[in-house]
């Protein structure tokens, strides 16, 4: 027991630095110091209010505390055995850990979108889910500011990706970085992605801050985590998106919307 103890204070200390590092430097860029010269890049123009940001983070240490549990009953309890961590980074190539981290973003984001649409249900959205909703207009804080039930079903995604997939605690710390990382880009307020990105094809399949900030600002659709493959196939994706898009791209970068390219290229 003393063990258990120490390895959830022990992982619950490392994702609290996590959290305020990596939510943490991008809400001072973004927010404190260069919040004028980045103004063409925020999705919302209000700010975040000082009360929003001690709610987030107040709930988003007790979501730490949650991720941090599960993840210590996980590899340091006897439920270890039904799982498919291994010890030893040789048992398997070097390059299976990519693998492996790519597989477990797609169950995640899997999971999540059902999870997520469920937690939308009338009877469990004020239960659970409204804590999260309460940031209308969120920051890099609201990425794991989740009511602690919400915290549970959130959590509980790695007990089919490690059931599922042989993990090493490397790729397991990646995916939960990785994850943290891109959580925090969907709730960062500020649109980032590059000029050209929009005509790739990755816009057709990876999500945007704007598409999460929809979510936010419209409380439906765009349920999706990193890809926006189930939001399109399950017809849940905002019918805004893209024109929302296409209105901040004309506002970061001065130039005519999509919608007038295409339609003078239709023209020639």
């Amino acid at each position: 027991m003393e063990k258990i103890i120490e390895a959830t204070i022990s992982i619950f200390s490392i994702s609290a630095i996590r959290y305020f590092t990596f939510a943490g430097i991008p809400f001072v860029l973004f927010y404190l110091l260069m919040p004028a010269k980045l103004g063409k890049f925020k999705i919302q123009q209000k700010p975040a209010t000082k009360k929003d940001i001690i709610r987030e983070v107040w709930h988003s240490m007790q979501s730490t505390l949650v991720f941090s549990i599960i993840a210590v009953a996980l590899v340091f309890t006897p439920l270890h055995q039904y799982t498919r961590i291994y010890a030893h980074i040789n048992d398997f190539p070097i390059w299976y850990i990519g693998v492996a981290l790519v597989l477990s973003l797609i169950i995640h984001d899997t999971y999540f979108y059902w999870m997520h649409r469920l937690l939308h249900h009338k009877k469990l959205f004020k239960l659970t889910h409204l804590v999260h909703h309460k940031s209308t207009n969120p920051s890099p804080w609201t990425s794991y500011s989740f009511h602690i039930l919400e915290a549970v079903t959130e959590g509980l995604v790695l007990v089919p990706i490690v059931i599922l997939l042989p993990m090493h605690p490397v790729t397991i710390l990646l995916f939960t970085v990785t994850g943290f990382i891109i959580n925090v880009y969907g709730h960062l307020g500020y649109e980032i992605m590059p000029k050209w990105f929009r005509f790739t094809w990755a816009f057709e399949i990876l999500n945007t801050s704007v598409h999460h900030n929809l979510h936010h600002s419209k409380f439906k659709g765009n349920y999706g985590l990193y890809f926006r493959i189930w939001d399109r196939m399950m017809g849940t994706e905002h019918s805004d998106y893209v024109k929302e898009y296409d209105r901040l791209q004309d506002q970061r970068f001065n130039q005519k919307p999509v919608e007038e390219k295409n339609q003078n290229v239709q023209a020639v």
